[in-house]
């Protein structure tokens, strides 16, 4: 080994990530929300990119524009949901402060409730320790306990439990007629009920399976999130970038980029201030002027690259198009790459967080890619193919005797020609978040 100090010459060959290819990545793994809010956050730090409102952006303001000031839910027939996450939406707080309104409380017992209330989360269960908060308030654990009751017999019913065998017993509590065998399971079987060992507490209160289940049918009609309703969170909408329709006898590809807002170059600043014909003015004109042109080819080049994904989704994909989502053949990134002449990483950044609306509905552009499974016939079928076969199973097995994991293996192989393995029957029925078969069965 020669270990002398010297000079010498190496030429070799590597990609540098520039700055502006980070950013073309970046463009092209955003959804439609992040590059809106990424090309507004441009425009502030940059003098020549003005932000146009997109064309459908516009059509809202305008339909804003148009609306009555003072609006009668009746004389609109609006439907109730499009109230939901109102600016007038009631709170957790403020609803349980309401309801004492009516209860003889003294200075300190109201401080320690409304603290209480204060510390609850957005689905209703205490967030504290009693033993603490009543040392922070110099009183006695039963005085925060008789604060604590006072919370939990407020509407709605489960509020304020500390854990959700608690929310669950507060609920049974008041039910009419009582229940005492579905109280006791959850005051003290809780973990076996959970965990479907339902013959060892049947042994040990001296009663049927049957009114184990019953139990069991019971505890699935209470609320686990007693609080939700008062989420005030507007449902998020999907807007799909990808519209795949019918068209003159064969299938379109568009990409819908009208949500988008539109950038232009500010060309009469860019003048005004170039006259000027100061070097350091100059100089950040440029610069900024260069980042415009960057952002401007990136965005196009994004929106090339996921039209050719999808385009050859769909030649790949025909059946799906024309049956239905039963019938999505087995595809994986990879073979798209090949195809396309690109890296996988690119097709898994453009189909990220995107969705593509079709004639089966709006779609996840990831869901169609899925893994490869042999079958008896010597033809390959994908993952979902097999799930949905499972699924179906599930939904007509009877809940008496519930097919296990190896009887599926058996029946996809015989009715369905799928061949898989025990464990893989496991691991779709975990996703598919199906029980397993001793938590299916029914006693009854």
């Amino acid at each position: 080994m020669n270990l002398k100090a010297g000079l010498w010459q190496q030429q070799t060959l590597k990609l540098t990530m520039t700055q502006e290819l980070t950013q073309a990545i970046a463009l092209l793994q955003y959804n439609t929300q992040e590059l809106s809010a990424f090309l507004e956050s441009k425009a502030l730090e940059n003098p020549l990119m003005q932000i146009e409102a997109s064309p459908a952006q516009a059509a809202d303001s305008r339909f804003d524009r148009m609306k009555p000031s003072k609006q009668k839910l009746d004389d609109n027939k609006q439907d109730w949901i499009e109230q939901i996450g109102s600016k007038n939406h009631t709170t957790l707080q403020e609803y349980l402060h309401s309801q004492l309104a009516i209860a003889e409380l003294n200075h300190m017992e109201y401080k320690l409730i409304s603290y209480l209330i204060g510390c609850l989360d957005e689905n209703g269960y205490l967030q504290t320790d009693i033993q603490t908060v009543a040392e922070k308030f110099y009183v006695s654990e039963e005085d925060m306990n008789e604060a604590l009751i006072e919370i939990q017999s407020l509407e709605p019913a489960g509020v304020a439990a500390r854990d959700l065998q608690e929310c669950l017993w507060l609920q049974l509590e008041r039910l009419h007629p009582y229940n005492e065998i579905a109280e006791k399971v959850i005051s003290d079987y809780f973990l076996l009920f959970a965990d479907k060992k339902w013959k060892e507490i049947a042994k040990n209160l001296k009663v049927e399976l049957k009114e184990i289940q019953e139990v069991f049918d019971l505890v699935q009609t209470l609320n686990p999130r007693p609080a939700a309703a008062f989420q005030n969170e507007l449902a998020p909408y999907i807007t799909p970038e990808v519209v795949i329709q019918w068209e003159d006898g064969t299938f379109s590809v568009s990409i819908y980029d009208d949500v988008l807002p539109k950038i232009r170059f500010n060309e009469s600043y860019f003048r005004k201030f170039q006259a000027d014909g100061d070097q350091e003015v100059n100089r950040f004109l440029q610069e900024k002027k260069t980042d415009f042109h960057w952002i401007a080819r990136s965005i196009e080049q994004r929106k090339e690259t996921l039209l050719k994904v999808a385009l050859k989704i769909v030649e790949k994909q025909p059946e799906y198009f024309w049956k239905g989502p039963n019938y999505l053949q087995p595809m994986t990134m990879k073979e798209i790459a090949d195809e396309l002449e690109i890296h996988e990483s690119t097709v898994s950044r453009a189909v990220r967080e995107k969705y593509a609306q079709t004639p089966f509905g709006t779609i996840e552009l990831r869901s169609f890619f899925s893994s490869t499974i042999k079958t008896t016939s010597f033809e390959n079928t994908s993952s979902e193919q097999a799930k949905n076969a499972i699924s179906d199973m599930v939904k007509g097995e009877d809940k008496k005797k519930p097919l296990s994991d190896q009887v599926i293996v058996k029946r996809l192989e015989e009715e369905k020609g799928i061949v898989i393995s025990r464990r893989t029957v496991a691991k779709y029925r975990d996703q598919l978040k199906i029980p397993s078969s001793s938590k299916r069965k029914r006693y009854e």
